[in-house]
């Protein structure tokens, strides 16, 4: 399936909730203005052959910064974000 990568970067969103799921899943404190600043930078410097939609939600990773980003692809809603293992 064929998506945007600036249309992605421009239509992000957040609920409330994924504040907090993001810091836990990260083992962090970031407040949600560093969220976003953070999940944003990660989402331009990905090149677009390392985002991969597998059925509903898109899945951006990053292996420098060692994360994965997963957006719902209708509604460009962030999800979650997970760890990446290194090595």
């Amino acid at each position: 399936m064929s998506f945007n990568k600036s249309e992605i970067i421009n239509k992000i969103c957040y609920t409330e909730l994924v504040y907090g799921r993001i810091n836990k899943k990260l083992k962090s404190n970031y407040s949600k203005s560093e969220i976003k600043r953070m999940l944003l930078k990660v989402l331009k410097d990905t090149p677009e052959t390392d985002f991969q939609q597998i059925g509903k939600n898109i899945y951006v990773s990053n292996t420098i910064n060692h994360i994965r980003i997963t957006i719902n692809s209708y509604t460009y809603r962030i999800i979650t974000v997970d760890t990446l293992a290194i090595g």
